[in-house]
Parts: structure tokens; sequence; C-alpha cells
């Protein structure tokens, strides 16, 4: 017998929302049922194009929205009639004043790591704990840095147990689509508290790691980039390492003597790929710099986050743990990178 479709509702179509939708929309076992939202901007406008049924998350929006030239199907009420489960991606703050509408209607929800962890029974990363998202009514994905950090670590802690993570996080200044808005420009700005949330954040999702995390944000928005130490228990080379990375899903390695130097570079790779807007939903590893210290059994790594894509295929999970379309972490990844194209090992 055939399982009937997930429907799929999404509250928010900006950066982290746009993606998803498209992700949904490609996925055999889901249907994208629609948009809420409270813009009728350019955004709106190319999701009309795709003919994404739009919904006014706000009934003081929805003539402004009429007026602007927006079709609304309804609104936020009428969705959450309709749909098992919405994607929140809204902006930090406006996910948690939604979640009572959501319990209200007996929607599940999936929110995003601007919201705190305490409004939720699990975060998330699929590869990492995906079991603790089976069933459950409302999980948050976890931020863009949060997910670079447990896909990194996890390869490590599977194969030689981490013992001590200290991370450095150079942030992008602000996302591409709003540069003209601000930004850091030829200086560098750190965080004035140590640690970065990211460390914590990490700790929901593995819930044992001793991390530390430092950050700052410099003058460019292509990806977040980390360096990382991280002490394991075990014997290890630096060939053991690149193994583990190799299996690891989601995450490919990359090498300057290849040409890809630079974040740029990656992203450069990727748009050759045909990818849509250029996205890197996996973490890239730079193989040619990863390192292991055998006598102190540490582990060197840089690698790069890419803000605007690497949360979208856990979304994409999230839905099937929680609906109990799928629950096998591995199946379900599977499925996912096949949709999305993910690819895993060394690709340069």
């Amino acid at each position: 017998m055939v399982k009937a479709k997930v429907k799929v509702g999404l509250a928010g179509y900006g950066v982290i929302g746009k993606r998803v939708a498209d992700a949904v929309a490609l996925q055999d076992d889901m249907e994208l049922f629609g948009i809420a939202e409270v813009s009728a901007d350019y955004r709106i406008r190319a999701a009309i194009r795709k003919k994404y049924p739009i919904y006014a998350s706000l009934p003081e929006k929805a003539e402004e929205m009429k007026k602007n030239g927006v079709e609304l199907a309804g609104n936020l009420q009428d969705l959450l009639k309709e749909v098992d489960v919405m994607i929140d991606c809204t902006p930090a703050g406006v996910g948690a004043k939604n979640k009572p509408l959501y319990e209200k209607n007996g929607v599940k929800a999936i929110f995003q790591g601007g919201e705190k962890h305490s409004l939720v029974q699990a975060s998330f990363v699929a590869q990492c704990n995906y079991e603790e998202a089976l069933g459950k009514d409302f999980v948050r994905v976890v931020s863009c840095n949060t997910t670079g950090l447990c896909r990194v670590i996890s390869a490590l802690h599977n194969s030689f147990k981490v013992k001590k993570a200290r991370v450095a996080l150079m942030r992008r200044a602000v996302d591409p689509w709003e540069s003209h808005l601000g930004g850091v420009i030829n200086t560098v700005l750190p965080e004035t508290h140590v640690p970065s949330h990211q460390g914590p954040d990490a700790q929901t999702i593995l819930h044992d790691l001793n991390i530390v995390a430092m950050a700052a944000k410099g003058p460019f928005n292509l990806s977040h980039l980390h360096f990382a130490m991280i002490e394991i228990n075990k014997d290890a080379t630096t060939d053991d390492a690149i193994k583990a990375f190799m299996e690891n899903p989601r995450t490919i390695l990359v090498n300057a003597s290849n040409g890809i130097a630079a974040p740029n570079s990656v992203i450069e790779f990727v748009r050759d790929l045909g990818r849509p807007r250029g996205d890197l939903w996996e973490v890239a590893v730079w193989g040619d710099i990863l390192t292991v210290d055998q006598k102190e059994k540490e582990v060197y790594i840089v690698y790069q986050v890419h803000n605007e894509a690497i949360v979208v295929p856990e979304n994409i999970d999230a839905v099937r743990a929680m609906t109990g379309l799928e629950e096998n972490a591995t199946k379900s990844i599977s499925k996912t990178d096949k949709s999305l194209g993910i690819m895993h090992g060394a690709v340069s």
C-alpha cells in the first residue's frame, strides 16, 4: 500500500524558507501545500511563478498583499487546517510566537536555529540524533554553524571518540541578499563572550561533548569558515581522519592544491555543478590542510559552512522523523541526498 504524502506548510519565505520550499517540492513522499508570508516582495513573486500557493501569515497583511498583486489562497489559519507539519522559517522569535497557533490546531512544527532549545522537544541534526525526533511534535533544526560543528565532530567521534573540541568560527558578516543594508567592512568584529553560543548549542545534539567555541564576524558573505582543534581518545593518523570524513554523510573533501583554495572557490565549484543558487548543502573540509598530531592525539581541521543552505536537508529529514515517514536515519538521509544531489567524499 502506498503511503499518503505528508502535507507540509511553510512559514517564512526568506533565505532558508525559499530553499526549504524547493527541497520539499522535490520529495516524492511530501506535498508542499502552501507558504505563509507577510510580504509581497520579489521573493514571493518568485514563489508565485513556481506556482506555490500563498497564504497571509497575518490577517492585517492580507489586504496589503492583495493590493500588491499577490493572489492569496487564504490565511495562516486556513493553511493550518490542511497540513500535517509546518516548517517555520520566520525570523528569530517569530516562531516562538507562532507555536501556540500550531498547538491549537494540532499541527507538528519544525523551527530553525534562531529559536531556543527550550521551545521544542528536541534539537536536530539528522546524522547525529535522528531518533530523538521520532514522533515528536516540535523539533528545532539547529543553526548553520551548529549543524556544521555537529557533522564534523560526529565524524571524528564515531571513529575515534572525541575528548575535547576547541573551535574558532569566522562568521560571514551578512547574508548576500542584504549586503546593501550594511555589514562589516575592512575590519573583524569579535564576539565579546566566551564561549560563543554555538558550543552550548552543539551540546543539545551531542549531549556529552566537551567543547568551547569562539567567534568573530569578517568582511565577507559567501559562507562561514571554522578552524577546529579536536582531541581524540584513540590513536589515529591523518589518513585515518581523512577516511572518517570520506565516509561521513554530507561532508566533502576539497583540496587547495586543485585550485579550491578558499570559500569563494568552493562556491564557484558548486555553481559549475549547476547547483540552484550555488548552494552548498555539505560541509567542505580541506583535505590537504587536515592534519593529525599522533603524539598529542589532536586533529586540526579547516572547513566551510554555507549559512544559506546547510540546514535545508536537515529540515527534510526532520519531517520524516516527526511524521513517521521513515524511522531509519540512514534511509532518510540517503533519500534526501539523492533528491538534492548531495555529495560526500573527495570531490577535488
